[in-house]
């Protein structure tokens, strides 16, 4: 009797601990979109430069989920010329858009005050067309990455869909890059396979 008292005691405190450390679901702005199209918005991750033509991240993603992706990428993009023409989203009633804007920030120097500032902005012009926002993280540094935390903070605050660094493991391995900061078709393949889950979730 004793003994099953004791188990039972352990049991409830696991559980109260387990509670006390499973953050809580977090809730997606605006999902269920009833948008039409699926976008790819940023800087020349997006564009596909470095891969061979079809290879690209936008073109691989589009052909694992079975719909067309609008690839409005453009290589050199800062965050400042990305908010620059967001609202050209709009146009196409999305439904969900992958963000990918911040790396070229890091190469200029920008601050990153005013990096997050511009993509926070960005976020809210898209989720204020109804789509859902896909948000994907780069690194901001070369030994450390100040860059992790703010994308996440900034997808907890907006009811983003966060997928962390996207370049991890790729960046200084010929395997996957083509040159020190655009990978080839294989890299662009393990980001795919990064994203793929998070935005299945989000077309449902």
């Amino acid at each position: 009797m004793k003994q099953k008292i004791i188990i039972s005691c352990i049991v409830i405190l696991l559980c109260y601990v387990g509670f006390l450390f499973i953050k809580p679901h977090q809730k997606i702005t605006n999902y269920p979109s009833s948008g039409d199209s699926i976008i790819a918005f940023g800087d020349s991750l997006i564009e596909g430069v470095g891969a061979t033509p079809g290879k690209d991240l936008v073109s691989q993603l589009s052909k694992k989920i079975g719909e067309p992706i609008i690839n409005l990428g453009i290589s050199g993009n800062t965050t400042a010329q990305g908010l620059a023409r967001v609202d050209r989203v709009a146009e196409y009633k999305p439904k969900v858009v992958l963000v990918l804007l911040g790396g070229n920030d890091y190469l200029q120097k920008v601050p990153k005050e005013e990096t997050f500032k511009n993509l926070e902005t960005i976020v809210s012009r898209i989720q204020n067309t109804g789509a859902v926002v896909v948000l994907l993280g780069i690194q901001g540094g070369v030994f450390t990455d100040p860059y992790n935390t703010e994308f996440e903070s900034l997808a907890q605050k907006k009811g983003a869909v966060y997928v962390s660094n996207v370049l991890e493991g790729l960046v200084g391995n010929s395997r996957y890059m083509s040159d020190a900061i655009h990978p080839n078709d294989v890299g662009y393949s393990k980001i795919v396979d990064r994203i793929y889950p998070e935005v299945k979730k989000v077309l449902r």
